[in-house]
């Protein structure tokens, strides 16, 4: 399992500029928040990165916006098409008050469901795609 200290270690060792923050919206639109490694951390990895929710259309309201990207170190990859070298980190969505995980992000829902499976006995495998429909 890597943690976030082999990350930073990848970071320092690779001389990578940045770190690109990414997630799914509900309509499946990737969307990304980029930093530059000075704002990566420890810290980064237990508590993530707020960000403005509503900002992300169908998520909140403007005076509840405040939510948290929490930054998956399983995800780690490097991104071939940015200019600068940039590693790509997946997040999951949390609710700032909770800490649980944000019931409108996709992946969020993709775990829950997984999980579900496990635990009722139906399946421990789940296969999920998207299906493109036109009317």
């Amino acid at each position: 399992m890597t943690t976030a200290n082999d990350i930073l270690k990848q970071i320092k060792d690779n001389d990578i500029k940045f770190v690109d923050l990414r997630f799914t919206d509900p309509k499946g639109k990737l969307q990304h928040v980029t930093m530059d490694i000075a704002c990566v951390d420890e810290d980064m990895f237990a508590d993530g990165v707020m960000f403005d929710g509503s900002s992300i259309a169908g998520w909140k309201a403007i005076n509840e916006s405040d939510m948290v990207l929490m930054p998956d170190p399983a995800t780690v990859h490097m991104d071939p098409f940015f200019a600068q070298s940039t590693m790509v980190i997946l997040c999951d969505i949390l609710d700032p008050v909770s800490g649980e995980a944000y019931n409108r992000d996709p992946r969020g829902t993709a775990k829950k469901a997984e999980a579900y499976l496990k635990a009722s006995g139906i399946g421990d495998t789940v296969f999920v795609g998207p299906e493109a429909e036109f009317f």
